[in-house]
């Protein structure tokens, strides 16, 4: 192939109150000289482009209104189907290019007109998950040169290639997000949305009031740790009212659910007429769990063989067959 090397440059810096403080982790100077020594290294030419208002429009902002309303979302896969893909691809269409590579951690088999897109072969590092909302018609269009191999692999290759970024650090945080502390960085980088959202109160489920919380987008469904109550059985917050400015929470066994219900949903195979049984993946880090899926209108229902721990609002729940993603949905 003849390559082109590109980089996006997504997002600048780090906020406090509204102003800038530091630099930020995504695309610093650092990581966009690394990648341009290495395409100097092959000769081959190197862009950075400016995506920031993409991402910010598609990404940040939305990341910001789904917490507002007591939600939990996954930037990275919003910003993976209509930042990375959707403009990745209408930018190799600007310099002529057939395919865009990637490194994610997932495989692309293809069959003629049709592609699979299927589990990396280093599970631990596996990013389909991620990728389900990417529009299937671009995936005759990529290329994973990295999901057959694991993470020891690429990093052993890459040194043997002698490549400047062969032992950078791999960030696993939000690449827009300096610390996993996303209350802090609502606060900080759009006070004027979130000075009015005061504390409130952490109910049990028969109302009664147990605690104090520091604001309802400081916490999760599913959360134990930092929720500032003694009880002789721990609680989990359980539910995020917005409008009440209240958190629920409950003992542990009040947080199973058998099932969810699904909009938004993307389809890598053809969509399916009438209830199957798939393998359901609720977040990043989870297990997959059998569930037979069915359309009801323009939701989807899930109901899973085996009761799942808290089930969020906002989140990706993602349906395999085996090793290939069929599809996934937000969960309502």
């Amino acid at each position: 192939f003849k390559v082109i090397g590109i980089t996006l440059k997504l997002w600048d810096h780090e906020y406090d109150n509204g102003t800038v403080i530091k630099e930020s982790q995504c695309n610093t100077v650092d990581a966009v000289n690394g990648a341009k020594l290495v395409c100097n290294q092959f000769n081959v030419h190197h862009y950075t482009l400016n995506f920031k208002k993409l991402f910010k429009e598609y990404v940040v902002d939305d990341f910001i209104d789904e917490y507002l309303n007591g939600k939990t979302p996954n930037p990275c896969v919003k910003c993976n189907a209509f930042v990375k893909w959707d403009g990745l691809i209408q930018q190799a269409d600007k310099l002529g290019a057939k395919y865009i590579a990637t490194g994610h951690y997932a495989i692309i088999e293809s069959h003629g007109n049709q592609s699979k897109l299927k589990k990396g072969k280093d599970h631990t590092k596996d990013q389909s998950y991620m990728l389900w909302k990417v529009d299937k018609k671009y995936l005759n269009r990529t290329l994973l040169p990295l999901g057959n191999m694991t993470k020891e692999e690429v990093r052993a290759y890459a040194e043997k290639e002698n490549l400047i970024t062969a032992k950078r650090a791999e960030s696993m945080d939000l690449c827009f997000i300096d610390t996993d502390n996303y209350g802090k960085f609502l606060n900080n980088y759009i006070p004027n949305k979130f000075k009015h959202i005061k504390k409130g109160l952490i109910l049990d489920e028969s109302g009664e009031s147990i605690g104090v919380h520091k604001g309802f987008y400081n916490y999760t469904i599913g959360q134990r740790r930092g929720l500032g109550i003694s009880r002789p059985e721990p609680r989990y917050v359980k539910k995020i009212k917005p409008k009440d400015n209240q958190v629920i929470v409950s003992k542990k066994n009040n947080l199973y659910s058998s099932e969810c219900t699904l909009i938004n949903c993307n389809w890598i195979v053809d969509k399916p007429k009438n209830s199957i049984e798939v393998d359901v993946k609720i977040r990043y880090y989870s297990n997959t769990s059998k569930a037979i899926i069915r359309y009801d209108k323009a939701e989807l229902k899930v109901d899973f063989k085996e009761p799942q721990f808290a089930i969020t609002k906002g989140q990706s729940a993602v349906f395999y067959n085996g090793e290939q993603l069929l599809g996934g949905g937000i969960i309502k």
